[in-house]
């Protein structure tokens, strides 16, 4: 494996799980009256666009990096709604 390749690796690990941490707090906390779902809107766009892009280019990092990050943002955004609502 190059170093191209770990760079790459390496990218996609904390790119994927940045809102990991977000997630873990709606969870533990319940609430979700500060997070906006615009952001998580535009942001479930941009990486379903960089999963149809991994496929165009068959770059398997890109592509599983990125669902794993459209799985942890799609739970971000139902729990976000399920608090909001349930809160309102």
């Amino acid at each position: 494996m190059g170093f191209e390749a770990i760079i790459g690796i390496a990218a996609s690990v904390f790119t994927s799980t940045a809102l990991l941490p977000q997630l873990i707090k709606i969870i533990r906390e319940k609430k979700a009256n500060d997070i906006s779902i615009a952001m998580l809107a535009v942001l479930f766009t941009g990486l379903a666009l960089w999963v149809w892009y991994g496929f165009m280019k068959t770059d398997w990092i890109i592509i599983i990096a990125n669902i794993f990050a459209l799985i942890i943002n799609f739970i971000s955004g139902v729990l976000t709604i399920y608090f909001k609502r349930k809160h309102a």
